[in-house]
C-alpha cells in the first residue's frame, strides 16, 4: 500500500476510497461493484485504480453503489504509452484470458517483452502516467502487416479489495467555448 499515496499525489486529481462488494452476475462481462454511489460523489467514467495500477473505469452509478467495468473486459479500451519508447496505443481487454492487449500496432513497432505502459492521459478520463500493464509476448507474423501484442494488467482485476477511484481528468478541463 506505500505505492498509493504516491500515486495519488503525482495525479493531483480528487479521489475517493472504495471496496469492492462482489463481482457482477453477468458472466460476458467483467465487472465489478464497489461500495461507493452518487450520494458518495462517484461520478460515471470515474477511472479506478488499486495500489499497482489502473483497474478499470465506472460505467454504472446507483445511489449506494456503483459497477466497475475491468480493463480485462471485452468492451474495455485504454490509450496508453510504452515507457520505454513514448509510442502512443490502446490497450483491449481479452476477458478469455483475464489479460490485455495491444491491437493495431505495426508489425515493426519497437515494442518488447518487459516494457510497461502507462495511461496516456490524451482520453481526457485517466491522468497521464498511471501504471497499466507490462508487455507478456509479441508476436510477428508474415502474413499481417500487425503485432499481436499480448499484456499482463499491473492491477489485480480479480483480487483488488481495496480500490481508489478519481476524479475524470475532464472535470477540470475548462468548459469548452461555445461555437460563434
Amino acid at each position: 500500500d506505500a505505492k498509493l499515496p504516491e500515486l495519488v499525489d503525482v495525479a493531483e486529481v480528487g479521489s475517493l476510497a472504495a471496496e469492492a462488494l462482489y463481482d457482477a452476475p453477468d458472466p460476458y462481462t467483467r465487472k465489478v461493484v464497489i461500495d461507493r454511489g452518487r450520494r458518495h460523489g462517484v461520478a460515471l467514467g470515474s477511472p479506478v485504480i488499486d495500489e499497482r495500477g489502473v483497474l478499470g473505469q465506472v460505467t454504472r452509478a446507483y445511489p449506494l453503489t456503483a459497477e466497475v467495468t475491468l480493463v480485462t473486459d471485452k468492451d474495455a479500451a485504454l490509450p496508453v504509452v510504452n515507457v520505454r519508447t513514448q509510442h502512443r496505443g490502446v490497450a483491449y481487454g481479452l476477458p478469455q484470458t483475464t489479460g490485455m492487449e495491444l491491437r493495431f500496432m505495426a508489425g515493426n513497432a519497437d515494442v518488447q517483452a518487459g516494457d510497461e505502459l502507462q495511461t496516456s492521459g490524451l482520453d481526457g478520463i485517466y491522468p497521464a502516467g498511471v501504471p497499466v500493464a507490462k508487455v507478456v509476448s509479441v508476436e510477428r507474423r508474415a502474413d499481417s502487416a500487425f503485432a499481436r501484442i499480448v499484456l499482463q494488467p499491473l492491477a489485480q482485476p480479480d483480487s483488488s479489495r481495496h480500490v481508489l477511484l478519481l476524479q475524470p481528468m475532464s472535470a477540470r478541463l475548462p468548459p469548452r467555448p461555445e461555437a460563434t
